[in-house]
């Protein structure tokens, strides 16, 4: 479950981010690229003119809010994270998230379950179907698991998955809109299960859909892979910025400066996994047995956002489309281990 960050390194939510290291350095529209006129520009620009002009041929509607149905019941048998005491956002916790032989037992259970959820949700991913019968069916077989829907009212957000759909970056709520041939949607899916929480996302494709919006979701859940890749006890956090953002950067795409987190206990904490380029790290290198996610938000213009009076849905400034990818990983002495696979 993606979130974003103040300065002050408390939860974001609700307002245009405006600290200038959080975006990357993309135009807000393609045309306002100084291109008339010229004879020759950098292959970067040029690939952003074709990219643009593909999407526009095929660009479903802006999307618009639905009704967002009332908040699905959970049984009093199934245990419930503390937040809930508050409708208050939580702040991060300042603790590092390393279970001991117990607990990664109880995490790897937790991050199955999502796993299988996200799995299972994406099955439902076609044209006519409502992101809100998506949320129905994922709090249903979370509820049957005996697990806990993490999003389910923490900070007060209404649903129990995550649904972001074309030009939604995160944290789209679940509502009556009906999925669209062409379409791709983000499903968020974290438990609370045993004690730990397992947080797992991916992009799906709805019906048939553009090329480059395929493309697009290909080379998120690729750069995913190789921010895995270089995690490992005694790795620099800055390594999987890095990777990321230069394979991100071969296909003149946007790596969006939100941040993965540690995972475990809580939903989250410290480290805060900084996802692009050139970032000076507090915390300089990875711990074994370290729980946390890495989860790479793609976009083809730009990285600035705006966010719905609900104070939770985030879209892209520029109305383009956006894609991520999300797994939670345990790091061991050679590598890293997914927990989030079924």
């Amino acid at each position: 479950m993606l979130f974003s960050i103040s300065q002050s390194r408390s939860l974001f939510n609700g307002d245009r981010l405006t600290p200038s290291r959080y975006f990357t350095g993309a135009p807000a529209k393609f045309s306002s690229l100084p291109l008339s006129g010229k004879k020759s520009y950098s292959p970067r620009i040029r690939r952003f003119q074709e990219l643009q002009n593909s999407l526009e041929a095929r660009r479903n509607p802006p999307l618009i809010c639905g009704r967002v149905s009332p908040r699905l019941p959970v049984p009093d048998h199934v245990p419930k994270p503390p937040y809930l005491e508050s409708s208050e956002l939580p702040k991060i916790s300042s603790e590092y998230q390393i279970p001991d032989s117990k607990g990664i037992v109880k995490m790897k259970a937790a991050c199955e379950l999502a796993a299988r959820v996200l799995e299972y949700a994406g099955t439902l991913v076609r044209p006519s179907v409502t992101t809100d019968e998506i949320d129905k069916a994922v709090h249903q077989m979370i509820i049957e698991s005996k697990a806990y829907p993490s999003p389910l009212g923490y900070g007060g957000f209404p649903k129990s998955v995550c649904t972001s759909v074309n030009e939604c970056m995160f944290h789209g709520i679940p509502d009556s809109r009906q999925l669209q041939n062409g379409d791709i949607i983000n499903i968020d899916v974290a438990v609370y299960l045993d004690g730990y929480h397992g947080d797992t996302s991916k992009t799906f494709l709805c019906g048939e859909v553009n090329e480059s919006l395929v493309q697009l979701v290909k080379v998120t859940e690729e750069c995913l892979e190789k921010g895995v890749s270089v995690c490992k006890d005694g790795a620099s956090f800055r390594q999987i910025g890095n990777i990321m953002s230069e394979h991100a950067e071969k296909y003149s795409y946007n790596m969006e400066r939100f941040i993965g987190h540690g995972v475990g206990t809580v939903l989250h904490s410290e480290p805060l996994i900084y996802l692009h380029q050139n970032y000076d790290y507090e915390l300089e290198y990875m711990i074994e047995g370290q729980t946390f996610t890495l989860e790479p938000i793609l976009t083809v213009g730009t990285t600035e956002f705006v966010t719905w009076p609900d104070k939770w849905t985030i879209l892209t400034a520029d109305g383009g489309p956006a894609a991520q990818f999300e797994h939670t990983i345990l790091i061991t002495t050679t590598g890293a281990e997914i927990l989030t696979t079924s």
